[in-house]
């Protein structure tokens, strides 16, 4: 096939229709907020990540951050753009003082882009300088300069303020999740010891860095009091529990990675060899590191993010043409001053050895189990009989590999409703039969040994390592009645349990459906609780006809795309410091006991709804 290709056909974008028309490439996803992710955080963190600078410049120890109908606000107290410059800064790429090392040293923003980004995709933007008694400010709609507004004096102190609406024409439907930015918040804390953040007036601080870290993220106490490694340009926090798996939380220049990169990879790497030559013994690297909890955070000159979302780390060098890479400098940070940590901590050092020949005697258990496993799994054949999957994966180097998602459904007829309206690039269903087994105390075992799980666990491809996690996003799609919150409550169990990176990282989360369709003659409405119906009663008026949904099988394939598509309705599953998991997984999920039952019988209701069918 000819395609004409002329002169015309080329095409030059400037600010803002470059941005606007490729979001993807300055943000990551657009999304609605329901996951961290999601671009409204971006632009969030774009704000911030210039008034964090400030503060690591050593200008300003306070910032203020409002949220209030989706309208931001950033203050900071810090130096304050030139007042020359402040038009140019909002609104003209690869503009900034942080080309100039001298101005901003081992900074995070580099490429004079993300605050210009900021302002293109938000339907209201404004900036306003104080700087040395004088102030100036610029007023943008969807990128558009609309009023330029003149210096003139002011008694406000030094800094600068950010205000924005994302443009709701592109986050359709957005909305914030307060955990998100709190999240956000508190790592900006820990890596920035001294500095205060007040969000909606209520205050984050860190006095002890990544320590505070780790307490933050452990949902119970560690086997010892948490190591404490800092160095020049180089801070390490390590500790071990009894939760399965790995878990990092790595840094470059105060920006979370939550992707790792070359400073995650270059410390695990580290870790397996100092302890190694430690205890003199080659123990296997997945025994070595089983059950560890660490953070990393280093500083570089000039960091080099493999996207404009900075979620990877991808510098090899500490400083541009450098010798020193950032293996050697991590390695040999690690290799010193764990191996002296150790050295001086001896019932340290005993404990972390008891946990690696627990592992390692957990392993080799584990070894016979998981070949049966795998010969089960072919049997019943996976990927025809239990998983309708799909053709792009969160491991794909795609565009839109970070919208995968996996819906784990209950029973053939809801499988077969999502399985026909389903986008077939972008998500996978994988059919559950009957209620899946409580695993609360059990170990891993049973995850190789119990068929469903097994099955799950293939099909989520995380037997070896998360990293490897086939789908972003993992949606417990399930009925909106009593036994559809059991089987929700059973796996959110046996995730906590067994995967509980899967809960910490964002990926899983609880579906909406609908309970009620509202619909006339012209006119159909979906509503997801009593108070919503009773809305769009009072709005449609008289002759309508009110359908309730008891359970996902009567949702029609035609009507599932509605609610799987574009305007999909999901809840994340968060897991908080304050969440006390396994008091939590005690009570509700462990033996019957006279205070649940108690519990159970104070807080009994019964919906309105069921009671005005019964009448």
């Amino acid at each position: 096939m000819n395609v004409d290709y002329q002169e015309g056909n080329v095409k030059t974008l400037e600010f803002p229709e470059n941005i606007r028309t490729r979001p993807g490439m300055y943000i990551g996803k657009l999304g609605d907020g329901s996951s961290p992710d999601d671009g409204i955080y971006i632009l969030v963190k774009e704000v911030l990540d210039n008034s964090i600078d400030e503060y690591m410049m050593g200008n300003g120890k306070r910032i203020d951050i409002a949220i209030e109908n989706n309208c931001i606000s950033v203050r900071d107290y810090g130096r304050g753009i030139p007042l020359g410059s402040v038009l140019d800064v909002a609104s003209k790429l690869h503009t900034g003082a942080k080309f100039d090392t001298k101005a901003f040293k081992k900074s995070v923003g580099l490429n004079g882009v993300g605050i210009k980004a900021v302002n293109a995709l938000s339907s209201e933007f404004s900036v306003r300088s104080f700087r040395d008694g004088r102030t100036k400010s610029a007023v943008f709609k969807k990128g558009r300069l609309t009023e330029d507004l003149p210096e003139t004096a002011t008694d406000q102190p030094n800094g600068t303020l950010t205000v924005f609406i994302p443009d709701d024409t592109l986050f359709v439907g957005y909305c914030f999740v307060p955990e998100f930015i709190e999240k956000l918040l508190k790592n900006y804390t820990f890596l920035n010891a001294g500095l205060t953040l007040v969000f909606n007036g209520e205050s984050y601080r860190s006095d002890n860095g990544l320590l505070d870290l780790l307490d933050n993220n452990m949902s119970a106490p560690g086997l010892y009091p948490p190591i404490h490694l800092k160095g020049d340009d180089i801070e390490i926090a390590i500790c071990h529990g009894r939760q399965y798996g790995e878990e990092y939380y790595s840094f470059a220049n105060g920006q979370y990675t939550p992707q790792g990169g070359t400073h995650q990879q270059a410390f695990r790497e580290a870790y397996v060899k100092t302890i190694r030559e430690f205890y003199r013994k080659d123990y296997d690297a997945s025994d070595i590191r089983a059950s560890i909890i660490s953070a990393i955070n280093i500083k570089i000159e000039e960091p080099m993010f493999e996207s404009q979302t900075k979620i990877k780390l991808g510098s090899k060098e500490m400083s541009p043409g450098g010798d020193l890479t950032v293996t050697k400098f991590v390695g040999d940070f690690v290799k010193r001053e764990l191996d002296n940590y150790l050295h001086r901590h001896s019932d340290v050092a005993e404990i972390i050895l008891q946990k690696i020949i627990e592992a390692e005697k957990e392993r080799k258990e584990l070894v016979g189990i998981r070949k049966l496993s795998k010969e089960r799994a072919k049997k019943v054949s996976l990927l025809n009989k239990k998983l309708r999957d799909c053709r792009i994966h969160y491991t794909d180097k795609h565009a839109d590999a970070e919208r995968s998602t996996l819906f784990i459904t209950e029973g053939d007829s809801a499988s077969g409703s999502i399985t026909k309206s389903r986008n077939v690039n972008l998500q996978a269903v994988f059919s559950l039969r009957g209620k899946p087994l409580n695993t609360f105390g059990m170990t891993k075992r049973v995850v190789y040994e119990n068929e469903e799980f097994n099955l799950l666990q293939a099909a989520l491809n995380i037997e070896e390592d998360m990293d490897d996690l086939r789908y972003n996003k993992v949606v417990i799609a399930t009925d909106a009645d009593v036994d559809g919150m059991h089987i929700r409550l059973l796996l959110i169990t046996f995730f906590l349990q067994f995967f509980p990176d899967l809960i910490r990282k964002g990926h899983l989360h609880i579906l909406q459906t609908p309970l009620f369709r509202v619909r006339t003659k012209k006119e159909t409405r979906y509503c997801y609780s009593n108070e919503e119906k009773e809305k769009t009663l009072a709005k449609m008026g008289a002759s309508t006809e009110i359908t309730r949904f008891k359970g996902l099988g009567e949702i029609s394939p035609n009507e599932f795309t509605a609610f799987i598509g574009d305007n999909i309705r999901l809840d994340p599953v968060l897991l908080n410091k304050n969440d006390l998991v396994q008091e939590l997984l005690t009570f509700y999920m462990g033996k019957n006991t006279p205070d649940r039952q108690h519990f159970i019988i104070d807080n009994l209701r019964v919906e309105e709804d069921i009671v005005e069918e019964l009448a």
